[in-house]
Formats: C-alpha cells, structure tokens, sequence
C-alpha cells in the first residue's frame, strides 16, 4: 500500500504528453528551416564580400598600372606580374592578393574586363547551382549588383 504522501503525486497523462510533443513539432516546423538556411546565406555573405576585396584589389591595380588586367590575364594578374598581353609598369612587388580566391562552392569566380555591364570589368559567381541565372540561393551573385 502507498503511503498517503505518494498518493497526492500523480505522473502526466497521455493527453498532457500529447500537447507538448505537438507544441515542440510546431516550434521545430517553424524554427529548424530558418537554421537550414543559415549557412546558404552565409554562403552568398562571404561571395559578395570576395567579389568587394577583388574589387579594391583591381582598383589597387589600375592606379598603380593605369588598366585593368584583361579577362585572358584573369585575376591571376592579381596575384603574380602577367607575362602575356599587356604588361603593367608599375606592378606592386607584393601582388595584390596573396591567392586568387573561388567562390563559396569552390568554383572560381567569373572575370570579364572590359565588363558588358560595367565598362572596367564584371565579377560573377554562379551561386549554389553553379548555372547562370537561378532563383534564391542558386541565382548569380553579379558585382555591378552588389549593396
């Protein structure tokens, strides 16, 4: 037999159990999806930052050489003096970059110059799907758009 002390102590019922599993699966409906998406929008973060550190470092590049590296230099002409092409004067010792970076997705990011949007040069990355165009996250990341 219980003593009277235990008796008054009574466990949840399945209907009280019920409401809080259903509470807890609204919350995670509604908060896991926005935690999904975190790092996809880091990810278009970090590539428009890239693309506005290439751009000082093109910027860097023209007032040294009075010109910007042609898309067949690349933004390798960023990082070591072209051989080929036109060849700058006055080229910084140390480059201008340490390293040609890529794209959040490890693809390299897209160098026209003269740019068809800009008439210095244009930046690109494809986003997540690595196609042109795209809609969210998978849409261009273009540098003549850029906040």
């Amino acid at each position: 037999m219980l003593s009277p002390k235990y008796r008054s102590c009574r466990g949840f019922t399945l209907i009280e159990i019920m409401v809080v599993v259903v509470i807890l699966g609204i919350l995670a409906a509604v908060i896991v999806p926005r935690l999904l998406s975190r790092p996809d929008m880091a990810k278009v973060t970090k590539a428009k930052v890239d693309m506005k550190g290439i751009e000082v470092a093109l910027g860097m590049f023209k007032l040294d050489n009075g010109f910007f590296p042609t898309t067949e230099q690349g933004l390798q002409a960023l990082v070591v003096k072209p051989e080929t092409g036109r060849i700058p004067a006055r080229y910084s010792e140390e480059g201008y970059l340490k390293k040609v970076p890529v794209d959040p997705w490890n693809k390299p990011y897209i160098y026209l110059s003269p740019g068809s949007h800009s008439l210095s040069f244009d930046l690109i990355s494809h986003g997540a799907d690595n196609e042109p165009g795209g809609e969210g996250f998978d849409a261009d990341i273009n540098s003549w758009e850029l906040d």
